[in-house]
């Protein structure tokens, strides 16, 4: 189970804005698109763009 979907928000991928949820697990993104399975929570990001920020090693 994942800990935590953002569903229905907007991420700049590829240079454009695209409708996806974001599925997060440990405080990982686990995937980004059409999240089908369940989580312990979600936040229905609809109208709202989520930033996703990744650390570089």
């Amino acid at each position: 189970m994942l800990d935590l979907i953002i569903k229905n928000g907007q991420c700049y991928i590829d240079g454009e804005l695209k409708d996806v949820d974001v599925a997060i697990k440990d405080g990982k993104i686990q995937k980004i698109g059409q999240i089908s399975e369940e989580a312990k929570e979600t936040i229905n990001a609809e109208g709202h763009t989520v930033f996703i920020i990744m650390k570089l090693k």
